[in-house]
């Protein structure tokens, strides 16, 4: 674009205007800040709802039922569930949160058989224990599995007790999951969550059946199985795929980041408008001083190119600034958005920093050009009589 000599004399340009350049590199960095959260939560509801072909896990629920405390089906279907062609394994769950509506500091206990997490195709599969282990965990009734998330955002260790929804757990182990569900409950037996919690049937009662299936391609067919199966029961069921359990139950959430892309459009426009303003400004004040630069043999084309690469300059500068500080708050946060018992996780990633440093360097190209082209067309003398 140019010669890596004249970059000294762009950054010179602007150092002489301290207060203006800063000003708008702050600008720019406070509207990056704002774009980059809204695309890591963009990106979170996109992996927790996103479906894949490898997806094998499906979701049964009691039918025309949403948050957790309402769901109820009895334990003895897993038996029957176990049996259904295509199914290789069922998990009886009990639910309990603290919160069902839309929240970012929910406790999710998810009660489960010791059997169903420690096995070939348990669920301690995909964890990686950070913390403790799964036999700290079945050594007493009373303990609980954390994901790291949750660990994290409430300062939980191996040995500390806490409670919520009227349940006390001993955290015996925290873990690290690929799985968005996974990172933001606790864990426990389940027999002790259908005792500890308050409501919700007692022994017997489970709030769901999470199942695995054989054959991806066979995830709807063996959910039509299932619920036709248990259609003329009194408990009714509902399955679907994991995924889109998660985008249903979550609906207000992805709603409420769909809205959000309208605030990042509205960052990417004041990043245009604050760097296009400043590069007006600075040409306007140069007008003089191109003439020299014409007179010593600068092409006009190699002037509107050092304008356009200022342009660039400020905004990877604040984009940077911007898009560092919102990873690093995404990251040291722990956020999670949780509804109905469920998990959007917002973590930072290195696709979004690069998305964040190439939009702030495209949007400062672009807020330079038609400064730069003015710049480029005016005649010596032109400039000589401006004032």
């Amino acid at each position: 674009m140019i010669a890596l000599r004249f970059i000294p004399l762009v950054l010179r340009q602007l150092v002489r205007h301290r207060v203006r350049s800063v000003l708008t590199v702050a600008g720019v960095g406070v509207s990056m800040f704002l774009f980059i959260a809204v695309q890591t939560l963009q990106e979170g509801v996109q992996k927790a709802t996103g479906a894949a072909s490898g997806d094998t896990t499906l979701v049964v629920y009691r039918e025309n039922r949403f948050c957790p405390a309402t769901s109820r089906l009895p334990q003895h279907y897993v038996d029957r569930i176990e049996k259904i062609p295509g199914v290789a394994s069922a998990v009886p769950v009990k639910i309990v949160v603290n919160n069902c509506r839309a929240s970012l500091d929910v406790i999710t206990f998810r009660g489960v058989p010791s059997d169903a997490v420690n096995g070939p195709r348990g669920l301690a599969s995909s964890w990686a224990f950070t913390d403790g282990s799964f036999q700290e965990w079945d050594k007493r009734s009373d303990a609980a599995i954390v994901g790291g998330t949750l660990a994290a955002r409430r300062g939980l260790k191996v040995g500390d007790s806490f409670d919520s929804s009227g349940v006390t757990v001993t955290v015996a182990g925290v873990i690290a999951s690929a799985e968005a569900q996974d990172q933001n409950v606790a864990y426990v037996h389940l027999d002790f969550l259908q005792q500890a919690a308050g409501k919700g049937g007692g022994l017997g009662t489970v709030t769901q059946f999470t199942v695995r299936v054989d054959d991806p391609t066979q995830l709807t067919v063996v959910a039509d199985a299932i619920d036709a199966e248990f259609r003329g029961e009194a408990d009714p069921t509902t399955t679907r795929p994991e995924k889109a359990f998660v985008a249903q139950a979550g609906a207000d959430i992805i709603e409420i980041v769909g809205f959000t892309r309208w605030l990042g459009w509205g960052c990417l426009a004041a990043v245009l408008g604050l760097v296009a303003n400043a590069m007006v400004l600075s040409v306007q004040d140069r007008i003089k001083e191109h003439a020299v630069f014409q007179t010593l043999g600068f092409r006009s084309g190699l002037i509107a190119r050092l304008i356009v690469v200022e342009g660039m300059i400020i905004g990877l500068l604040g984009g940077t600034m911007g898009t560092a500080i919102a990873l690093a708050v995404v990251h040291f946060g722990h956020f999670s958005l949780s509804q109905e018992g469920l998990s959007v996780n917002l973590g930072a990633s290195w696709s979004v920093l690069g998305w964040g440093l190439l939009v702030s360097a495209g949007v400062g190209v672009f807020a330079g050009l038609v400064p730069a082209v003015r710049a480029g067309r005016r005649e010596i003398a032109a400039c000589f009589r401006a004032v």
